[in-house]
Formats: structure tokens, C-alpha cells, sequence
């Protein structure tokens, strides 16, 4: 179990998903290496081809847009590599990290502006809120697939 810290919300996790184009172009160990980097700790991942139920209950607000069929259809294309990450604001740094949805107005240096070719082929995607974190984590993963361990390096960089 991980000891208490001096700075609050160091157990917030999010979920971070490596989509079919980014699988097929490799760059799962890349985009892991920038969240390692950042200091986040992995407590959850799994490779999977997912289901259309399953796309269905994560993407709900997006079914009755004129996209849906083509996001299914792109989703289900191959293999996705979906990750829980753990750290202080994870949520939000990681949304910066990954970038804008659009590519094309994503930053340098971002996961999508460095990678990314077009809107719908964006490569990553990341929870945009702590309350939809928790709903994203609990759609993709049973509980006893989410590791609770020590990072040793987690006392001397949150400690106050």
C-alpha cells in the first residue's frame, strides 16, 4: 500500500488508451516513456481488441453524432493498449500532455502533435475529468486488475 504524502491528490489515476493507429505505428513504448518520464506511476494496463458494447458505454455522449459509425468502425480496427496511470493531477497534466484533439492545433511536443496525421486518427485518447476518470476506469478494468504498490521514487518527490 502506498504511504500517506504531503501533497494531496497523488492517487488520482485517469486512463490513458494507445488506439489501433498508434498500436499499429509502434508508439506504445514512446507514449508510456513520456508518463514515466513525468513522473506517473502505472497501476493498470492491458492490450485488447475491443467490442462495440464496450466502445458504446465509454463513448455514450458521442453516439447520436454523425461520426459514431466511423470512430466504431476505427475503434474496432485492431488492437488498443488502454493504461491507468496514478500521480498528483494526473488527470489534467495528462490532458495537456496528450494534446488538442485536433492534430493540426495540437502543440509540439504533445503525443498528438508529435504523432498524430488527422482528427480521426488522433492515437491516444485521455480521461478529461477526474469524475470521468473514475467512470472510464471502472468501464475498462475489474478492480483486481489495478496494481496498489510502492514507487520508491513517490516519497522523495511528494514528500513536502
Amino acid at each position: 500500500m502506498n504511504g500517506s504524502t504531503g501533497i494531496p491528490g497523488v492517487r488520482e489515476r485517469t486512463l490513458i488508451a494507445v488506439k489501433p493507429d498508434g498500436v499499429q505505428r509502434r508508439l506504445v513504448g514512446q507514449i508510456m516513456q513520456r508518463f514515466e518520464q513525468r513522473g506517473f506511476k502505472l497501476v493498470g494496463m492491458k492490450m485488447l481488441q475491443v467490442s462495440e458494447e464496450l466502445l458504446s458505454q465509454h463513448y455514450q455522449e458521442l453516439r447520436r453524432k454523425p461520426f459514431y459509425p466511423s470512430l466504431l468502425h476505427y475503434m474496432t480496427s485492431g488492437p488498443i493498449v488502454v493504461m491507468v496511470w496514478e500521480g498528483h493531477n494526473v488527470v489534467r497534466t495528462s490532458r495537456i500532455m496528450v494534446g488538442d484533439t485536433n492534430p493540426a492545433e495540437a502543440q509540439a511536443g504533445t503525443v498528438r502533435g508529435d504523432f498524430s496525421i488527422h482528427i480521426s486518427r488522433n492515437v491516444v485518447h485521455a480521461s478529461d475529468s477526474v469524475e470521468g476518470a473514475q467512470r472510464e476506469i471502472q468501464l475498462w478494468f475489474h478492480r483486481k486488475e489495478l496494481m496498489d504498490w510502492d514507487c520508491y521514487d513517490h516519497n522523495s518527490t511528494y514528500q513536502l
